[in-house]
């Protein structure tokens, strides 16, 4: 059966279920690091005023924030780039070059801004620790930019 136009551009994308499926996996990265993140963040600073922390106590700690806090901040970041990552699509299509640079910057924004609008909603000054500082907001916000690229580059025609 030959191919017009229409059926070789469709059989070229990829399709939705895997889209979904490589978006699910840099999600899962994302929120995976800023977890980790915000722990180390957190026992560092009680390093920083004396407490002795032996590694294994950090390894379980990261394991137990993996399992506790990365599904919270995963949520989080979800709504973010609910939002983020349909904008950056969209503008990929007016430059179709810059597609990963732009799903990569979308996903940090998109993170940055759920961050923030979360903060302004909870009754506590941040709901990250972490994030109260420019650095610590940019170490979590480096991990959804690594999602987000990772997604635009496994995505990629």
């Amino acid at each position: 059966m030959p191919m017009n136009a229409n059926t070789r551009h469709h059989a070229r994308k990829p399709g939705w279920p895997r889209c979904a499926g490589l978006l699910l996996l840099a999600w899962a990265l994302a929120a995976s690091w800023g977890s980790v993140v915000q722990t180390h963040w957190n026992l560092q600073a009680l390093v920083d005023v004396g407490v002795q922390i032996p590694w294994e106590t950090w390894l379980t700690v990261i394991g137990q924030d993996l399992l506790g806090f990365a599904p919270i901040y995963g949520g989080i970041l979800a709504v973010g780039w609910l939002i983020a990552l349909p904008l950056a699509h969209a503008l990929a299509r007016w430059w179709p070059t810059g597609r990963t640079a732009l799903l990569a910057s979308a996903a940090g924004v998109g993170m940055v801004l759920a961050v923030r609008t979360v903060d302004l909603v909870a009754p506590m000054p941040v709901f990250i620790d972490a994030t109260r500082h420019i650095s610590g907001l940019l170490a979590m916000a480096a991990g959804a930019v690594l999602g987000g690229w990772l997604y635009a580059r496994l995505t990629a025609r």
